[in-house]
């Protein structure tokens, strides 16, 4: 079985940018990972996936899912019993065994929400949790909004399910953790004072390592006129995933008590025991992290400060230049 994994990255700034990443394999299953950063000012999102080709197994657990939602779709309310052809054929307890680059590698998909998870089938919260457990030594965390509420009719009320997985992290087993958060027009104010807190926990304790830092690809228009904001594109980092030492989620919720209650969606966790392997999709996704970490749109938010205007300047190409970068996010070449 030949299994080509692509993870694909579109970046929208105002700079051109392609990243082209693809390894080849001698093994039974071979992975090809292409990470393209794509920038277009008629284009205003950054997202990240994995395609997976030629691996009927995963496909056919896929295939259950959509099954699934299709069953669902003249109904008006969920069935109490689930038919077998809709059970989970790998979860948390039963992992998909494979061979990505050279890495020997475990896989499965969850779902949301725990209504919708038949048999055999993790429930993306139980997934995340997994991931997170597993991690000896860090664990880094890229998402569009991190908000730990759950809001009703009735009002809002604190969410702790992934909230207090961090902190557990942090506290109990001293595990590094970097949450990367996009800072977009729609960022919830109650969202600094939940990072806020996180920080506190670790003012005191020692080996408790937390940073956290807000991806902002707003920041250019920040010194723009009216005139100049009206005629561009809003652009937004709608990453979804995490990656450890040794595992990786993809996602399609942000970190929201909503999303994963009221919503409908799937998820990847990937577990390799050698992340040291280059080619391995563990160490793909931390270089694509840290690129974005060490990039100069991520920063450590003050809400109350004013931007520095002629710095900003700095970040844009000039208009006759298309700079092209390596995933490390260092200038490649410029032509």
């Amino acid at each position: 079985m030949d299994v080509d994994v692509d993870v694909d990255v579109d970046v929208d700034t105002d700079v051109d940018v392609d990243v082209d990443m693809d390894m080849d394999v001698d093994v039974d299953v071979d992975m090809a990972v292409d990470v393209d950063v794509d920038v277009d000012v008629d284009v205003d999102m950054k997202e990240l996936g994995v395609i997976f080709y030629n691996c009927s197994c995963l496909v056919l657990d896929l295939q259950r899912i959509f099954a699934l939602y299709s069953s669902l779709k003249f109904k008006s309310r969920v069935p109490l019993t689930w038919s077998k052809r809709l059970y989970g054929v790998y979860d948390n307890e039963k992992k998909l065994q494979l061979q990505l680059n050279e890495t020997k590698s475990q896989a499965f998909v969850s779902n949301s929400p725990k209504l919708f998870c038949p048999k055999n089938r993790s429930f993306d919260i139980d997934a995340i949790y997994s991931v997170i457990d597993d991690a000896k030594q860090y664990v880094y965390i890229a998402v569009t909004d991190y908000l730990p509420i759950s809001s009703t009719s009735t009002g809002r009320t604190y969410w702790p399910d992934l909230d207090g997985k961090i902190r557990e992290a942090l506290v109990l087993r001293s595990v590094k953790v970097r949450l990367l958060i996009s800072f977009w027009k729609e960022t919830d104010p109650l969202t600094f004072n939940f990072i806020s807190s996180l920080k506190a926990i670790c003012t005191e304790i020692a080996n408790c390592s937390l940073k956290v830092k807000f991806f902002d690809l707003e920041r250019e228009n920040a010194c723009a006129t009216k005139e100049q904001k009206d005629h561009t594109f809003p652009k937004l980092n709608r990453n979804k995933y995490m990656v450890t030492d040794g595992a990786a989620y993809i996602g399609n919720f942000d970190w929201v008590g909503n999303d994963f209650t009221q919503n409908a969606g799937t998820g990847l966790v990937i577990n390799q025991a050698d992340v040291r392997n280059n080619t391995s999709i563990i160490k793909q996704l931390k270089d694509v992290f840290e690129r974005d970490w060490y990039s100069p749109y991520a920063r450590n938010f003050q809400p109350t400060k004013q931007p520095n205007c002629s710095s900003l300047l700095k970040l844009r190409p000039s208009s006759n230049k298309t700079a092209t970068y390596n995933v490390s996010g260092k200038d490649a070449a410029s032509a």
